[in-house]
């Protein structure tokens, strides 16, 4: 019986480590999508073109490149394409003007201002603390649960208490992955 209780409190941590742990996954994705002053192929990763009437991912019709710290070079696969992959790119909210040569599409990433450092340190802020939130409601999801389990007589408290610190390790870690992404997100964003 003791066996089952701790199988049952596994799979209670368990799940709340994977969830959490695509929590912070996800606030890494948030936060490299958040605009420097370098260029990088993540700054158009969740772009989307109408490539003939469907709702295309950029990265899927083209190639992307970073030759250079402030120049993003995308190449289409297709060249019939580049009209569109611009037509996405104006109506982005990444405020680049793309230069068509015909052949590729160039994004010179204009140096950030301070003030426009600061907003995006702000949003970068807002990101994380999203993450934080949803990593806390996982907590409250496991906690939940492990109480069920209590409620239900199949876990003993003893049990729920061990639990109850592993999954506070849990949180604690996750929320500390968090705070480090953006830390190195804040300093990548106010070099010049």
């Amino acid at each position: 019986m003791a066996d089952d209780d701790d199988d049952l409190v596994a799979m209670v941590l368990d799940e709340a480590r994977e969830k959490m742990a695509k929590a912070v996954a996800r606030a890494s994705t948030d936060l490299a999508s958040v605009r420097t002053g370098r260029a990088t192929p993540s700054l158009v990763d969740k772009l989307r073109v109408d490539y003939y009437g469907a709702d295309t991912p950029l990265q899927q019709i083209a190639g992307i490149a970073a030759p250079e710290p402030r120049l993003l070079v995308i190449t289409p696969y297709d060249k019939t394409s580049m009209k569109a992959i611009e037509k996405a790119i104006q109506e982005s909210d990444l405020g680049i003007n793309p230069q068509n040569d015909g052949t590729v599409i160039r994004l010179a990433v204009p140096a950030l201002t301070e003030e426009r450092r600061r907003d995006l340190v702000k949003q970068a802020k807002a990101k994380a603390e999203d993450a934080r939130v949803s990593v806390r409601g996982l907590r409250r999801s496991a906690r939940h649960d492990l109480d069920q389990l209590a409620k239900d007589g199949d876990v003993g408290e003893d049990q729920i208490e061990r639990a109850e610190k592993g999954l506070e390790k849990l949180t604690t870690d996750a929320i500390a992955e968090v705070e480090s992404l953006l830390a190195h997100k804040e300093q990548e964003l106010m070099q010049i």
